[in-house]
């Protein structure tokens, strides 16, 4: 009987382990061809909380609950992340497109758009995390898509966007 109970101890620890390792290590895609570690908070798309036009984005794209949109700090335009590029954030499933800037004050900082979701926003808070993309130029381009010209109507180009689940 001892053997049985260290054995199962054994085997139940092991399976903790792997289930622990699975849920936190994510190898990066390869098709990513940059990594930088940013501090990540979360921004709502309310009256209260952003200027007076909530659902525009400072390129001018329509942002709306639903599609998985990133703001950036002014710092990281200059190490390849521009308006339309799409990313990964560590701890989030998919991908993120970057519609949308914040103020120059900020660096090596990113804002996860949670739509009107306020506890989600609340919940992530501020953390350390790291983020993939490809150059740019690899990424397609979200021109119409999301535009204030666009209305609240997607385009086709809009379907392809990375949406929240």
């Amino acid at each position: 009987m001892p053997l049985f109970r260290r054995l199962s101890a054994l085997l139940s620890l092991f399976l903790a382990f792997v289930c622990a390792s699975c849920a936190t290590i994510r190898p990066m895609p390869s098709e990513y061809e940059n990594i930088l570690t940013v501090t990540a908070t979360a921004y709502n798309s309310l009256p209260g909380q952003t200027d007076g036009s909530p659902t525009v984005g400072a390129w001018g794209d329509r942002i709306v609950p639903g599609v998985k949109v990133i703001a950036i700090s002014p710092d990281l335009s200059s190490l390849g992340l521009r308006r339309g590029t799409r990313v990964w954030i560590e701890g989030l499933p998919g991908e993120y497109v970057v519609l949308d800037m914040m103020p120059a004050q900020w660096k090596r900082h990113i804002d996860i758009y949670m739509g009107d979701d306020v506890k989600a926003a609340r919940s992530w808070g501020r953390r350390k995390v790291k983020v993939w993309w490809t150059n740019a130029r690899k990424s397609p381009s979200p021109s119409g898509c999301l535009s204030p010209a666009a209305g609240l109507r997607r385009s086709p180009e809009a379907e392809s966007l990375p949406r929240g689940n």
